[in-house]
């Protein structure tokens, strides 16, 4: 199992930037993938998940009604739609696989096998 996650970058407050998971070795559409970030100091916590079939969506609080996130099941890929970009967005962005289909106690690090390598958002004037 593979998961390359790109698209950080440096953008100021208010900007937006997309992210994307390309994920590879495993039969994509069977398992939920979410959105983890961590910032210096902090614990790692769930942005975003979408189910297997990309029918169902999660967000946290902090990024409701400013990030979107879509999977493409052709494609093998997860995207993350970030617009309205906070300075408390910056953190490193990780994609993640979940152990089932759907987005059921999503937030919980453990529900979780594979980890992508993570990208960096700085968010910054």
């Amino acid at each position: 199992v593979q998961l390359q996650a790109s698209g950080g970058g440096l953008v100021q407050p208010g900007g937006s930037l997309g992210l994307s998971c390309a994920a590879s070795g495993f039969t994509f559409d069977d398992y939920a993938i979410a959105w983890f970030r961590q910032a210096p100091g902090k614990e790692r916590e769930g942005v975003s998940c979408i189910s297997g079939s990309g029918s169902r969506v999660k967000y946290a609080d902090s990024v409701k009604g400013r990030f979107a996130i879509s999977r493409d099941n052709v494609q093998n890929a997860v995207y993350l739609q970030m617009n309205s970009l906070k300075p408390e967005d910056t953190a490193v962005y990780y994609c993640a696989t979940k152990q089932r289909s759907d987005c059921y106690n999503w937030g919980s690090l453990i529900e979780y096998d594979n980890w992508g390598q993570g990208t960096q958002v700085t968010v910054s004037s």
